[in-house]
């Protein structure tokens, strides 16, 4: 799917970098030669995984504070010189139905999931055109469908789905190609994380939604990896504005 030598020498960011998608998306770049900036709000976790691997160092900062993509952007360059990709991971969601809207959650929830990314690119830019290099958003298979609790989530997510499409028209006379990848249902800790849900409705949700996807399973975070690196490498340099699904077949249920 991707060069093994693509990544050797070349510099990553990637937000939420300290558990699911992000760690597997981290290591998978490290294992291939990059060198890589993660961030995530656990300082705990991001101290094992950096001290696991030299190739990664790590930045705590929440993504919904807007003096953090300055801050990532710069950690990258002090480092190592050079930033050749940027993978949008960090996600900000919970179950709300309508009568439990608040102006808290909801702003957390564009602020993370629209505010950050975006702000991260602004920062990343000027860097990435020295390089050529791209940008890979992560999005989400629930965008495809109503998604009744997940509104704010879906929504959001989905407008990351258009900010892809509209920056890589933009950059694209830079030489900065952007694509998203959009997972479905996969297993990690994002339903008694990010979602907050007790151990006991996470199972029940996990039961669920594998009984829904045509391929028999709930993905894994090494089946969605692959497609970051693969979009995200310079092999792949003709294809931009893509999002790409990766959910068994979950999105095409009747």
């Amino acid at each position: 799917m991707f060069e093994e030598n693509d990544w050797q020498g070349k510099i990553a960011i990637v937000t939420g970098g300290s558990a699911g998608i992000g760690k597997a998306t981290a290591l998978a770049l490290a294992e291939r030669g990059a060198n890589v900036v993660i961030t995530g709000r656990n300082q705990a976790r991001l101290d094992a995984i950096v001290g696991a691997n030299d190739r990664i160092a790590a930045v705590q900062a929440g993504s919904s504070d807007p003096a953090s993509a300055a801050r990532i952007v710069k950690a990258a360059l002090s480092r190592w010189g050079r930033l050749d990709l940027v993978v949008n991971n960090a996600g900000a969601g919970k179950p709300l139905p309508i009568d439990a809207y608040d102006a808290e959650t909801l702003t957390e929830i564009n602020a993370v999931n629209i505010m950050a990314p975006s702000l991260l690119v602004k920062e990343a830019v000027p860097a990435l055109r020295e390089t050529r290099g791209a940008i890979v958003n992560i999005t989400t298979a629930v965008s495809a469908r109503a998604a009744p609790m997940l509104a704010h989530y879906a929504a959001t997510k989905a407008a990351l789905e258009h900010l892809t499409r509209s920056w890589a028209v933009e950059l694209a006379a830079d030489g900065i190609r952007v694509n998203a990848v959009a997972p479905g249902p996969v297993k990690s800790n994002a339903l008694t994380g990010m979602m907050g849900l007790t151990p006991e409705m996470a199972a029940s949700v996990e039961q669920q939604e594998a009984a829904q996807i045509p391929l028999g399973r709930r993905g894994e975070t090494n089946d969605i990896a692959p497609w970051i690196l693969h979009l995200g490498g310079s092999a792949n340099a003709w294809v931009t504005g893509q999002i790409v699904t990766v959910d068994g077949g979950w999105s095409q249920r009747g």
